[in-house]
């Protein structure tokens, strides 16, 4: 095993929590592509975590870490005082033996998860809900974490990773400290057959098509795309277009993403 996967201290998941999905490939409902460079890939197993709040007051403690195929960071199998097993998130620096607690209010450490208008301005949080009750949605990629930088009303201001600050009701939960596995930006595939393995298939340019296959098609050796603006290889515009369809929760952005300057 990679020095990266260090961690990981159980191998085999429990079987009463997973759940087995078809591959769709990129497939939409009528069979046509609707993402490409996908299919094939190792077969996978979907683990059944816990983003919720469904075992409130009840302590748990961490007796494996184990390695999740459909998510970038590692899991936590916690056993709660009433002998059932669940997995959720595991944040970093939390290890096998700990116990943590989810509750309105809790002490503030590592994997606790409780209330935002609880948790003091400057803290760090991951897997934070957008509705309360409805689970964790936001920071749960390997190494994310977002930032409360204060309250105010029924609302806590919290500073994502994007630089993007949001407004989030008081009353929805997070869990304390960042994910964990930031180390999997850092990670170099090697070859193309592990590429493979993980599910992505090649892709090619589009300039290096014929005009039939692409928009960008045609022309000899490294030719430019020929076309006023960038286009899909479905034909519409691909320069300066808004990928961002208007969302309900766009009213609780108080400030957008921050472009990387190149």
């Amino acid at each position: 095993m990679k020095e990266q996967y260090r961690l990981i201290t159980k191998t085999e998941p429990e079987k009463r929590l997973l759940l087995s999905f078809k591959d769709r490939a990129g497939r939409g409902d009528n069979g046509r592509i609707t993402v490409r460079h996908q299919g094939g890939g190792a077969k996978k197993l979907y683990r059944i975590l816990d983003f919720g709040e469904e075992k409130m007051g009840l302590p748990a403690k961490v007796i494996a870490i184990e390695y999740d195929p459909y998510r970038t960071s590692f899991i936590c199998l916690l056993e709660y005082e009433d002998k059932e097993k669940r997995y959720q998130i595991l944040p970093h620096g939390l290890k096998v033996g700990d116990t943590i607690i989810c509750q309105d209010a809790a002490e503030i450490k590592t994997g606790n998860r409780m209330k935002l208008k609880n948790v003091p301005v400057g803290t760090q949080v991951y897997n934070i809900e957008v509705e309360p009750g409805k689970g964790g949605k936001l920071v749960r990629g390997a190494g994310t974490l977002a930032r409360v930088s204060s309250q105010e009303g029924e609302y806590a201001y919290l500073v994502f990773p994007s630089g993007e600050i949001r407004k989030i009701y008081s009353e929805c939960f997070a869990s304390i400290g960042q994910v964990s596995f930031p180390e999997h930006k850092f990670i170099n595939l090697e070859k193309a057959g592990r590429s493979r393995l993980l599910g992505i298939r090649p892709t090619v340019r589009g300039s290096a098509m014929n005009p039939v296959d692409h928009p960008h098609g045609g022309g000899r050796d490294r030719t430019g795309i020929g076309l006023k603006h960038p286009k899909t290889p479905w034909g519409k515009n691909a320069f300066g277009v808004k990928t961002r369809k208007k969302k309900w929760t766009d009213k609780f952005i108080i400030q957008r993403r921050t472009k990387k300057k190149k």
